[in-house]
């Protein structure tokens, strides 16, 4: 029989949730930086085999909303608090810290398998580690496992997946077997550029910018795929723009390059850069912009 269903990813940010997920389909489909959100969407992470199809949902870490964005970002979250067949929470070590206590009550209290990961145990010793899982054991005395783990050196990754294998149940092919994820071109276009903004960029700048891709347009030979930075002041157009035009080929070149390794073809790349102030508290553009 063929089983399939959804395994959703709560926790705080930057625990490695983003990791992990790309850990576990095998690509490198959700974007990963040292800096606090920067998965701003529920992204679905298709894994596929002949007799199993997980989607894994890769979701906006768990914070205090301070604009309209963010609470889109939390939207996300509460949403997915609604349809998996199992959660996966995950923290790190050290990291007690929850954001939301409603989320972590529902988690609590859901009836769907819980897993708990443990995260980043190759920075402490074991007598953290013990602490940790103890810890986690008391707030979840429901959760079917816990997990020690480490995304970087790949610790104990495989005996997740097929503990988290045999959760999933029997069920249809959601969708079709040779489909990563339910975005489509334009969003990943979009979130390779956000990432090489976020490598490149301090302080406001990264969570002040929103990726537009205008234009997608697949050839047999190369990609042509078109898109505008939205920044929320004119100061940080200039900053994104660079001396000269200087940092915009440079976050720009490493963006194509890239591209170029995800779709393995040869791709033209346009950028723009566009202001449009207080964006992130606009309902209407923040609608636009997929939020």
């Amino acid at each position: 029989m063929h089983h399939s269903g959804f395994v959703n990813i709560i926790g705080n940010p930057n625990v490695g949730k983003s990791s992990l997920l790309n850990e576990l389909i095998g690509e490198k489909l959700a974007i990963i930086n040292a800096k606090a959100q920067t998965t701003r969407h529920r992204i679905f992470g298709i894994y596929n085999d002949d007799d199993y199809q997980i989607v894994f949902s890769d979701l906006p870490g768990v914070i205090k909303p301070a604009y309209k964005m963010q609470e889109s970002m939390m939207g996300f979250v509460k949403e997915a608090l609604q349809d998996a067949d199992l959660f996966l929470f995950m923290a790190e070590l050290g990291d007690r810290q929850f954001k939301d206590e409603r989320i972590l009550a529902k988690l609590q209290e859901a009836e769907e398998p819980l897993y708990v990961a443990i995260n980043k145990i190759d920075l402490g010793d074991q007598a953290s580690l013990d602490a940790e899982m103890a810890y986690w054991s008391e707030k979840f005395p429901k959760a079917k496992k816990i997990f020690p783990i480490s995304v970087k050196e790949k610790f104990n990754l495989k005996e997740l997946f097929h503990s988290i294998k045999s959760e999933i149940p029997e069920g249809p092919e959601w969708f079709p077997k040779d489909q990563l994820s339910d975005k489509n071109d334009r969003f990943i276009v979009s979130e390779i550029i956000r990432e090489k903004i976020l490598t490149n960029f301090q302080q406001e700048i990264p969570y002040s910018v929103q990726v537009l891709v205008e234009g997608f347009q697949e050839e047999p030979d190369i990609i042509r795929t078109r898109a505008v930075i939205i920044v929320a002041r004119d100061s940080q157009k200039n900053i994104i723009i660079g001396k000269g035009g200087s940092m915009i080929k440079k976050f720009g070149t490493q963006a194509r390059k890239s591209m170029e390794e995800y779709y393995g073809k040869k791709v033209f790349l346009e950028t723009f850069v566009k202001v449009d102030k207080d964006w992130r508290d606009d309902d209407r553009k923040l609608k636009k912009y997929g939020y």
